[in-house]
């Protein structure tokens, strides 16, 4: 679990949606072949970056790659995570850094394909000086980006039938979650909490996007209209109180012991719709803030929630 400040955290996450535009390591936009085979040919090439063969000593500083690694069957290639991978429980955590990557630290693990979410202090410049194969994968804005990140790892790492497989069941479990949703006359509104500071996320980041499948209303919209704070406005309590969410989420549960009862405890929030109609709900915070195939329990989660309100 982070121990970074809220303020951090929604900082961090701000940069990693900006950086999607910056690095021309990124993950490409070639679509797997059909009837992809887990018995991969090498050499293979994403983007810019050609393996010849099958990495067996892989280096993740995402904690989003390292889910997708495991979920596409490629663990047990996995030999070090950075330190807030903390899922799933068997991934090899180390005491790495994805916010403040050390190439030495890193070189010092010989592998033979590193996955980043950043490109801080230019380490993937530093990496390929060093000759170690290095994929970027920054901080995905749609579900598409979640889809290419999967076939690209599947394809890099020797399992792009596995990361065919994942992406169809994502995409096959989002479908059923969101093909009988209640018709509303007026969309149901929500305050998406970053942290007690109230940070949040709009419309237009990664995780307001996953609301919107929901068919949600985010109150934080208004807050970032001209996209200055990269998605990620911070909110004022008369702002949420005013806009009387009838929904609040809190991805602020394990990092600042956030729940319905610190929320009541806030002053003027006692009379918010969500507050009064017990409709303030836990998340899950590393489920709240990643981008891998768990996105579909995020989803679940709100679709839930929202579903005990009568059409």
């Amino acid at each position: 679990m982070s121990r970074r400040t809220p303020r951090l955290f929604a900082a961090a996450l701000a940069v990693g949606a900006l950086l999607l535009g910056g690095c021309a390591e990124k993950t490409s936009n070639d679509t797997p072949a059909a009837g992809g085979s887990s018995a991969a040919a090498f050499p293979v090439t994403v983007g810019k970056l050609t393996l010849d063969k099958r990495p067996e000593k892989i280096v993740s500083l995402s904690p989003s790659a390292t889910e997708m690694l495991f979920a596409i069957g490629a663990g047990k290639q996995v030999t070090a995570v950075d330190d807030q991978s903390n899922y799933p429980a068997e991934a090899p955590k180390s005491d790495l850094s994805g916010f403040q990557p050390n190439a030495e630290a890193i070189a010092g693990k010989s592998p033979d394909l590193v996955v980043l979410s950043n490109d801080t202090n230019k380490i993937v410049d530093q990496l390929t000086t060093l000759k170690i194969p290095v994929l970027l994968t920054p901080a995905a804005t749609t579900l598409d980006d979640t889809y290419q990140q999967l076939t690209d790892l599947g394809k890099l790492t020797g399992h792009p039938a596995e990361a065919d497989a994942v992406t169809k069941k994502m995409k096959d479990d989002i479908a059923a979650l969101t093909k009988d949703l209640p018709q509303r006359a007026k969309k149901l509104t929500y305050y998406h909490e970053l942290g007690p500071e109230l940070y949040s996320a709009t419309s237009k980041t990664f995780i307001g996007s996953i609301y919107a499948l929901a068919g949600l209303e985010n109150i934080a919209d208004p807050a970032d209209a001209d996209g200055k704070n990269g998605g990620y406005p911070q909110l004022s309590q008369e702002v949420i109180v005013k806009a009387n969410p009838d929904f609040v989420f809190l991805a602020d549960t394990k990092c600042c012991k956030q729940n319905a009862e610190t929320v009541k405890a806030r002053s003027g929030w006692a009379g918010v719709t969500a507050v009064k109609n017990n409709q303030v709900v836990a998340l899950d915070d590393d489920i709240a803030s990643r981008w891998g195939p768990r996105v579909v329990d995020l989803l679940k989660a709100i679709v839930d929630a929202t579903a005990k309100v009568p059409a």
